[in-house]
């Protein structure tokens, strides 16, 4: 017998017991799924066994590890509908592009006609495998089999991954025929997958799926057209372009062009810059751009590099940040914990915020704040300004697309700016790159360079983040008159030499070693390069430093 500990209590199990067994008693104490398992500090998928004596902690659809357990399985069941509905090529074609809210876009593959009777059919055979309880089974394969399954199976993707793999071997899943290989864990059977729903859309389908915070409703799609738009040209240049997943990348690298790479992209934001610097003087009469976006989006380098271009058009820009306009500490609210929320719109003082904007837009001249994070105070240091006929202020803050923030200014004279990173290239067809990963590891790296914070500390901080943005930014997203992505498709083989000594340090005692080890993994599918390349104005310049701006 084995012996496991759970909550403090000890029970007895026989060898071989999937932990799923051990899980089922203690499901009841949970108000939704519990998705995987921690075995002695390690994750593990619940069709595993036990083999020694252990503790073992609980993970459900409200813990990321468990929610991502969700979502990739639920992919899988879905490229198996399409598998079985419309057969191999179909599914080997299509591909997992994005998410839009708390479902996934996923472009048909060959021979599937988009429409709301496919979507069904594929919806009906997912629900045939759910009813079945058909099991997904785990297979180890070395690198050469797995490279030849893929090669036969038409997925030229992971065949192309996989040749940069360091390990021996590789893990693949199946289900009823059906392989596939997924960057983490998944649940033991289709059953599990009692949550989603599949519409048309575009070229190819939403999976939705419910949100980690209410695990078991599938909300009804929200349309974001401008968001998608701009995930979808972002996708477009990159097959453009023949890069359209890491090991793409990872060609390019070897291939020695990846100099030409960088400048042909820094090229192509700057054109973006240019059009929207363009289209807010072609308006006439904006004197308030407004720019948001999540933490880590590159806001300040897109600021001055908006900034550059607005001086190019006979435009005299100034920088303006929201944060000056902070209340004073003690009138700063607080959140649930009872820690400062400085996240929050009533963090800033917004009535003064119109006041001087709407005298400066009467041509009033004015002193305007700068806040002291030490004092935790406004003051008042001789900052005057006013608005000249070409003078405009470029004003950036995590509030800047609410309406609220801006209400007494006429709507003639604000442009709102969207800005955020939203990866463009996956894993392979079938493994996208989740954008807020790609936010965490600059984040990550430009935190510890400036600010002296270690991983641990921005990755336990994170949650709190991504909590203030999905209240606070993405719900105003679709309100912005132009929308840019800030990421460079080869951004992340840099940003890999900084970020992995820093995950590295995390230790397996520490709570935030799980995402410090998925980070490491995820890291390993890139061939890292050096930052040399990288011109000073570029916006990743924010994140590895040698920026020509102050940033």
């Amino acid at each position: 017998m084995i012996t496991v500990t759970i909550k403090g209590e000890k029970k007895q199990f026989p060898q071989g017991t999937t932990y799923e067994t051990v899980a089922a008693p203690y499901q009841e104490a949970y108000d939704n799924m519990i998705a995987v398992v921690s075995v002695n500090g390690k994750i593990r998928e619940l069709f595993k066994k036990l083999t020694k004596d252990c503790t073992i902690d609980f993970f459900t659809l409200r813990d990321d590890v468990g929610y991502k357990t969700y979502v990739r399985t639920a992919t899988m069941l879905f490229l198996k509908g399409i598998y079985d509905v419309f057969g191999s090529k179909a599914a080997q074609g299509s591909r997992v592009e994005f998410a839009i809210g708390h479902g996934s876009y996923i472009r048909a593959g060959e021979g599937v006609l988009v429409s709301a009777k496919s979507a069904r059919q594929i919806k009906d055979r997912m629900w045939q495998l759910v009813e079945q309880k058909t099991p997904f089974y785990k297979r180890l394969y070395s690198l050469d089999d797995a490279m030849e399954l893929f090669r036969t199976q038409g997925m030229r993707d992971k065949e192309k991954l996989f040749r940069y793999r360091r390990s021996s071997f590789v893990n693949i899943y199946e289900i009823e025929g059906y392989y596939d290989y997924y960057y983490g864990y998944m649940l033991p059977n289709a059953g599990y997958v009692k949550w989603f729903d599949v519409i048309p859309y575009d070229e190819g389908f939403m999976l939705l799926l419910p949100s980690k915070k209410n695990p078991s409703v599938v909300e009804p799609f929200t349309e974001r057209k401008k968001l998608f738009a701009t995930l979808k040209e972002s996708e477009e240049w990159g097959r453009k372009v023949g890069i359209e997943t890491v090991g793409d990348l990872n060609d390019q690298i070897c291939s020695g062009s990846l100099s030409e790479l960088i400048l042909v992209q820094e090229a192509k934001q700057e054109r973006k810059i240019g059009e929207i610097a363009k289209d807010i003087v072609s308006r006439g009469n904006v004197k308030f751009v407004m720019i948001a976006g999540p933490s880590s989006s590159g806001k300040t380098s897109f600021s001055h590099r908006l900034s550059i271009q607005l001086r190019t058009l006979g435009k005299v820009p100034h920088p303006i940040a929201l944060d000056d306009y902070f209340v004073d500490r003690e009138f700063t609210p607080r959140d649930e914990k009872g820690d400062y929320n400085f996240e929050c719109l009533e963090a800033i003082d917004i009535k003064k915020f119109n006041e001087d904007m709407c005298r400066l837009l009467k041509g009033e001249g004015l002193e305007l704040p700068t806040f002291n994070f030490k004092t935790g105070k406004r003051e008042y240091n001789g900052k005057y300004k006013k608005l000249g006929p070409d003078d405009i202020l470029v004003i950036e803050g995590i509030h800047g697309l609410n309406e609220k923030t801006s209400y007494a200014l006429p709507e003639e004279s604000k442009y709102k700016i969207y800005i955020s990173a939203l990866t463009n290239i996956n894993i392979d067809e079938h493994n996208r790159i989740p954008t807020t990963d790609g936010r965490l590891l600059r984040r990550l790296v430009r935190d510890a360079r400036t600010r002296g914070a270690d991983a641990k500390r921005t990755i336990s901080m994170w949650p709190s983040v991504r909590r203030g943005e999905e209240e606070n930014i993405f719900p105003y997203q679709e309100d912005a008159d132009a929308m840019f992505n800030s990421v460079l498709i080869y951004e992340l083989a840099v940003l890999k030499q900084f970020a992995e000594p820093l995950l590295f340090q995390i230790s397996k005692e520490d709570k935030e070693y799980h995402e410090a080890k998925r980070l490491l993994k995820f890291l390993d599918y890139f061939l890292g390069v050096t930052s040399e390349s990288l011109p000073n104005n570029s916006i990743c310049r924010e994140f590895v430093g040698g920026s020509c701006f102050q940033v």
